[in-house]
């Protein structure tokens, strides 16, 4: 974005932003004229989940993700926390499964040799400010006030240090962040302002080959001295060079007081000549402001997608802190120019994104967690209202099936992870296509997700499976038509867990026999049709749910619903019995009708709302045994889809009910004690937030011929959705709820631009036309109104009526 303001304008611009927003940490008023940036709570949750969670001096998606770590070692419980009292380090890289180039400065007789334990400071969060892409804070222990932005690929650092004749700013080598440890170390000096090199992350569980992350960083005033340190002792650079496993380096230098250096530390992971052309494309003057305030109308033009009126201050702010989240950590992993880091195969291999015709990449690559899940969240947020990442996605995992022969589940540092299970990235593809995102060969897509759903596709994975196809019962699935459990004496990977296998793979052959019926493959439509079935080989009608059952066909036994694991991932048979978003009305059927699925399924939601609808307010409370016995849980992705299930047994007022019910309990609220309930997954749950205060979603993820929304209850009194022209003719999607307030949450009728629309869904044809669905609220609820969605057993196509 060019910089049109003269600097010393957009200097006081940025200080008048950082004043409306520097009580973040403690929720106050804002102004009505404030920017969407403002409304962003960025604390929320920030004393729970992982090390990745946090965000502050980061872009849209962004490579670098530039914040403070109070801890640095363990899976969860690391990274930003609210209470721990003492900053260890900013990391540039916090991504699922990587991390990188951890720094800080430092005053005083040097002590970095002695590990984060010694040289990290304390820090008040009153003297701390946080916006999406900038954070101030100032290290006690130091008298120094850092400041920190980015570009996409560039970390910005401002500090402004105390008189010292000992300031230094330091590069270690030798922490852990998350699960990620360091195994070996490169620093170079190449000028009185300049040092590079890499840090080579070593595996874990989860990414199976250690990653290399490349750094090139440059001073905008000279250093003294370069120095290091190796295995605990200070060492002198041998060669300008500081190298091998336990090292650190760090820069030294005279401050006066109050004196401002800047760094800039551009990363890639293909070379630190790479990581020059991005620092130098991205970032090549030292205008520390102008990069703030360009960072803000970035994350102003991303969040000012939608837009929403009415609720409360609280509301709107919770809603866009929702939607940043939805929009930042699944991030980039490949440079300016599109070359990237191909992990996949059995020798490390640097590819190149195809360009445009103007040298630009067509797309970026991306790193992520799983799509487990998405088809209930990214799905429907990215594809409507941000549909040029979802084709960026979609090329990206294609990329990596030209290079390593397989669709990712979740791709981390240019490795297959396995992550999860089943053959998740096939609903987020299906339904882009059927939106019409379709910027890719279509045959070839089909052709990668097909190998997918066979023998030795993702479908032959258990978690975390790296070297096998084993663990995903792929072969008993066919054969069959279950996954059993247990399915053998060996564990291949995590989550090998039959009865969720069967549910997941039966949705997921659901969504590639309607990619192969538009694409004409009829024989392939058939054979995945009938696999979508297999979820009624393990209906227990004995029991009324879903359940567990051996090879030989056997029932487990005892029975109880509400136990977890042990044929279900990450969650219970009470949960699971829910998981056929593709053939709600074949599970109806399976139940007794529409009367019987409505009391359970209320039931459920009663004995859920006990416990505010989730396993407990943060990860370290949702893992306990008793908190997981529960018959719902929003902090997870199993049974997300629950309150939209009402839609379909003709009880759309439940669905209005329930709906506001969990965003009231789960999702509303600015703390940093909580925000999630669990775990938010890159995006996920922030995106099932807005879509939810939407009041719009997508049970089958949008995976049909013909997609379509269902309508729940919006929070707010109009939300406008901007329709991105290249993609979609319309301008914008409009949701008015007329007499909208905190206890008006049903629908009493609906229109679709000004024509009455008795339908509890809406088809994407028609809002990607543009217009406003209006719908009139009010405290009971019409159970006239709202005819139930199709679904895989239903005779109604999209576009008919009963």
């Amino acid at each position: 974005m060019t910089f049109r303001l003269d600097s010393k304008i957009a200097f006081y611009m940025v200080l008048l932003a950082i004043a409306l927003t520097s009580c973040s940490q403690r929720p106050g008023k804002i102004q009505s004229n404030t920017d969407f940036v403002d409304l962003v709570y960025p604390h929320v949750d920030a004393a729970n989940s992982r090390w990745f969670f946090f965000s502050s001096a980061s872009r849209p998606f962004g490579m670098v993700n530039l914040s403070p770590d109070m801890v640095l070692d363990g899976t969860w419980g690391s990274g930003y926390r609210y209470y721990v009292d003492t900053i260890r380090g900013f990391s540039h890289i916090h991504e699922w499964q990587l991390s990188g180039v951890p720094v800080l400065p430092v005053t005083g007789e040097f002590k970095g040799h002695l590990g984060a334990d010694v040289y990290g400071s304390s820090y008040s969060h009153e003297k701390e400010s946080v916006v999406p892409g900038y954070h101030k804070v100032h290290l006690e222990s130091y008298g120094i006030t850092a400041e920190l932005t980015s570009t996409t690929r560039v970390g910005f650092h401002r500090y402004t240090f105390p008189a010292s004749d000992e300031s230094h700013i330091q590069f270690d080598f030798t922490t852990v962040l998350g699960p990620s440890a360091t195994q070996e170390g490169f620093v170079k000096r190449t000028s009185d302002t300049s040092i590079e090199g890499y840090a080579v992350m070593a595996p874990t569980r989860r990414r199976p080959k250690p990653f290399t992350v490349y750094f090139v960083a440059t001073f905008d005033k000279p250093f003294k001295q370069f120095r290091g340190w190796k295995d605990g002792a200070l060492v002198e650079a041998v060669e300008d060079v500081i190298r091998g496993s336990s090292t650190g380096a760090y820069v030294s230098f005279a401050t006066s007081g109050n004196e401002q250096r800047l760094m800039k530390v551009a990363i890639s992971y293909v070379s630190t000549e790479q990581a020059r052309l991005n620092l130098e494309t991205e970032l090549p003057h030292w205008d520390f402001d102008r990069i703030v305030q360009e960072s803000r109308e970035e994350w102003n033009n991303w969040l000012g997608r939608i837009k929403v009126e009415g609720g409360s201050e609280e509301d709107r702010r919770r809603f866009y802190t929702d939607l940043w989240k939805a929009l930042q950590g699944r991030r980039i992993a490949s440079d300016v120019n599109g070359k990237y880091c191909d992990m996949t195969g059995p020798e490390r291999r640097i590819g190149q994104i195809p360009l445009d015709e103007y040298g630009k990449p067509k797309f970026n690559h991306h790193t992520s967690d799983s799509f487990w899940g998405a088809q209930w969240t990214l799905n429907t947020l990215w594809h409507l209202a941000y549909p040029e990442v979802t084709n960026a996605f979609v090329n990206s995992m294609l990329l990596m099936y030209k290079d390593g022969g397989l669709i990712p589940r979740g791709p981390a540092g240019g490795n297959y992870t396995a992550v999860m299970t089943g053959a998740s990235s096939t609903p987020f593809i299906v339904s882009a296509y059927m939106k019409g995102i379709r910027n890719y060969d279509v045959e070839e897509v089909y052709e990668a997700l097909r190998k997918n759903h066979l023998p030795g596709g993702m479908m032959g994975k258990a978690g975390y499976e790296h070297f096998t196809a084993k663990g995903g019962g792929i072969e008993e699935y066919i054969r069959i038509g279950y996954v059993p459990y247990p399915l053998d004496a060996v564990r291949h990977g995590l989550h090998q867990d039959g009865s969720a296998q069967t549910l997941e793979y039966a949705y997921q052959d659901f969504t590639l026999s309607e990619l192969a019926r538009v694409l004409g493959k009829d024989d392939d439509y058939q054979m995945f049709r009938n696999r979508a079935l297999n979820y009624r080989n393990i209906w227990n009608s004995d029991i009324g749910w879903m359940w567990v059952k051996d090879k030989h066909g056997k029932w487990k036994e005892p029975v109880n619903i509400l136990h977890y694991g042990e044929g279900w991932v990450e969650g219970n048979a009470a949960q699971y019995t829910w998981f056929v978003p593709h053939d709600v009305q074949g599970l109806i059927e399976l139940m007794g009708g529409k009367d019987a699925f409505t009391r359970k399924l209320n039931t459920s939601f009663e004995s859920a709302q006990k416990h505010d609808f989730v396993s407990g307010k943060s990860h370290d409370v949702e893992t306990t045994k008793q908190n997981r016995e529960v018959y719902l849980n929003y902090g997870n992705q199993p049974s997300i889809q629950t309150a939209f299930l009402f839609n379909y047994s003709g009880s759309p007022w439940l669905t209005q009910y329930w709906s506001r019910q969990v965003v009231e309990k789960v999702y509303k609220g600015l703390s940093p004690d909580f925000g999630y309930s669990g775990d938010e997954d890159q995006g996920l749950m922030g995106s099932l937030a807005v879509l939810m205060k939407m009041g719009i979603f997508s049970v089958n993820g949008g995976t049909s011929t013909e997609p379509f929304y269902e309508i729940g209850s919006p929070l707010f009194d109009r939300i406008v959705i901007k329709l991105n022209p290249e993609y979609y003719p319309g301008q914008e999607f409009v949701i008015e709820a007329r007499n909208n307030g905190p206890a008006n949450y049903y629908v009493q009728s609906a229109t679709w631009n000004g024509q009455p629309w008795n339908k509890s869904w809406i088809p994407h044809a028609e809002i990607i036309k543009g217009g406003t669905l209006q719908l009139k609220m009010g405290a009971e609820p019409n159970k006239e109104w709202g005819e139930e969605p199709p679904s895989m057993s239903s005779s109604v196509a999209v576009g008919q009526t009963k």
